[in-house]
């Protein structure tokens, strides 16, 4: 028999985390949420995402992202 699949691996009663890093990523972590979007709305990020290859719902992401980074203002006229 292979030595290899006769080792078996114990889990430790302690682990040591001291020198651990935070997770550099917990500024991306994405939370899932329904919202109504006009259909106008969706099958122009539908074409969008047929042009760059990236899936609409992240084109929405990635232009909601950018409107907060910026802090662009929502300019709205009633008519």
């Amino acid at each position: 028999m292979n030595p290899r699949i006769m080792e078996v691996n114990t889990m430790r009663k302690e682990y040591d985390f001291s020198k651990g890093k935070l997770n550099p990523y917990v500024k991306k972590l994405r939370k899932q949420i329904s919202i109504r979007v006009d259909i106008d709305t969706i099958n122009f990020f539908k074409k969008q995402a047929e042009v760059t290859g990236i899936a609409y719902q992240n084109l929405i992401n990635l232009y909601l992202s950018d409107c907060a980074t910026h802090s662009k203002q929502i300019n709205i006229t009633w008519k």
